[in-house]
Parts: structure tokens; sequence; C-alpha cells
């Protein structure tokens, strides 16, 4: 795959979702639920916040895809994460792990490794989460990255050949790795991170990608697929904001909407590949996925 031909196959994957409406559990931290399932709704998959003990595990079986995401680890949560993420690598469900806040705090970086043990399909944070999911940082200021994409590249690529797991970085240019390809995305917008699930939201959508996989030689390019539509749809929706001369409070919604409204020719038109590469390649236009 090249710069010029995944935007085509995330047009392609996005009008495949719509047609199949994946059922994607999310298991998330109580701040995001609300925001993350309208997020799956308006994209067109089908949101289910199963996320209490033995309900996760059965449920993770059935569904087509699972974010389990950190944020607020309580007890009874953290028990329903490790059911569903053992029931997901038993029954092959695409998964997602956002390691929200990990590092700096003890209980949910203990549970991440634990977690990572389960082989996610993929793995997605900000540059200071990914450094200390590969034990190459003690993280950031909470849920914000105190560390750049740049400098997180090399720890996501040992992470993403030691778990199997696609790695996500996210960030003004987004960095996706399985250890061997990169592929570097430039779309998005300074307001996501303005809205509270703006990061949060991506890990969902990512599942509801995955579950498109024939193959778990397809999770790069539809993880990537999953981050081209959600950051096209947030540069789309501040383009709005701006125009109406309004704030991040609008920008959520316009976000909705947009998400619900995005098109293939969108993604077509408003894809940003900065690169696609293999690692230690010399040219990164030139390098095939």
């Amino acid at each position: 795959m090249s710069p010029e031909s995944l935007p085509a196959f995330a047009a392609q994957a996005l009008t495949l979702l719509r047609a199949r409406a994946p059922l994607v559990q999310s298991i998330t931290n109580t701040v995001v639920a609300n925001f993350t399932a309208n997020v799956l709704l308006a994209l067109g998959a089908a949101p289910a916040m199963v996320d209490i003990p033995r309900e996760a595990g059965p449920f993770a079986r059935m569904a087509s895809g699972l974010l389990i995401n950190l944020g607020t680890p309580v007890p009874s949560q953290a028990e329903a994460v490790m059911e569903a993420a053992c029931a997901a690598a038993e029954a092959g469900t695409p998964w997602v792990l956002d390691p929200v806040a990990i590092g700096s705090l003890p209980v949910r970086t203990a549970l991440a490794a634990q977690l990572l043990q389960q082989r996610p399909s993929a793995v997605r944070g900000n540059a200071s989460e990914i450094l200390a999911a590969a034990g190459c940082g003690a993280g950031g200021r909470g849920v914000d990255a105190t560390a750049s994409v740049a400098q997180a590249e090399q720890a996501a690529m040992q992470l993403a050949s030691a778990s199997g797991a696609v790695v996500a970085v996210s960030g003004p240019v987004d960095f996706l790795t399985d250890g061997q390809r990169q592929i570097r995305l430039a779309n998005g917008t300074p307001l996501l991170t303005k809205v509270t699930g703006g990061g949060c939201a991506l890990g969902s959508v990512m599942a509801a990608f995955l579950s498109l996989a024939n193959s778990r030689a397809e999770h790069l390019p539809l993880a990537a697929a999953a981050v081209l539509v959600y950051t096209i749809a947030a540069e789309m929706a501040a383009e709005q904001v701006a125009r109406q001369q309004q704030g991040p409070g609008s920008f959520a919604v316009q976000f909705i909407d947009r998400l619900a409204l995005i098109t293939a020719h969108d993604v077509l038109t408003h894809a940003q590949v900065q690169s696609i590469e293999r690692a230690g390649a010399a040219s990164a236009t030139s390098s095939v996925v």
C-alpha cells in the first residue's frame, strides 16, 4: 500500500463498516462513555457498554470488536477488562487497548502490563502513554502527553514487535506501526484536545474498523483508515465551527454530525498521508505496505 492508495482503502473500509454495522463493546471510562457511544452510532456502528464481571467476557466473544480503555479503572472494571481481553483473545475478537495515563499511576500501569499479555490487536495512546507501555518512560501528566510523537516512534515499534499489536501514537502527526511498517497521517485539529473523549473515542472507532479484517496483516491499514476517517471528520467539523466563530462545545456537536455525514469522497479528497514506509527504508513514498 502506498500513500496514494491508502485513502481509497480507507474510503472503501468506511463504506463496508456502514454496511456491516459492527457491534463494538466499549469498556471505557465513566467520563467518556456517552460521547464514545454517540461517536459509534454516528459512524454507523452499534455500541455496547457491557463492562461488569461475568458479562464482559461472554459479550466479548460475540462482539465484532472490543475497546478496553483504562481511564477510570475501578476494581470491578479491572476484573471485567481481564475477562473481556482473555475472551476476545480466545474467540479471535479484535480488541484495542487504550492505556490512559499509565506510567505515572501504579494500578493502571500494572493492569496494562497484564492486558498486553493477551495480545491486543491495537494499542492506541499519546506519546507518553506509549513510551510507558513500552517500558521506556514514566508516563505523562495524567491524560496529557509530555513527550512528542517523534520521541515515541522507536518505543512504538518495539511495543508492536513485542506485543504483536498495531501501535498508534496520537498527536499533530499520527504515527502507526506494526513493528515493520510505519504510517504517518497529518489530519486532525487541536479542538479534539478540548473535548473530553476526543482521544478515547478513537479507540472505539479503531475497534470498529479492525472488525473488518480478514487477517491480522490488515490490522495496520484498517487502523490507519480509522484514524483518517476520525481526524478528517474532526477537521471538517473544526472548519464549520471556525466559520461560525464558535468553540469546543459546538465542535463536539459538529463532530458527531460530521461522522454521520462523512462520505467516501470526503476521505479521498481530504486525506493527508504524510508517509508510508518499511522500517529502515530509505524512501517513504516508494515503500510498499
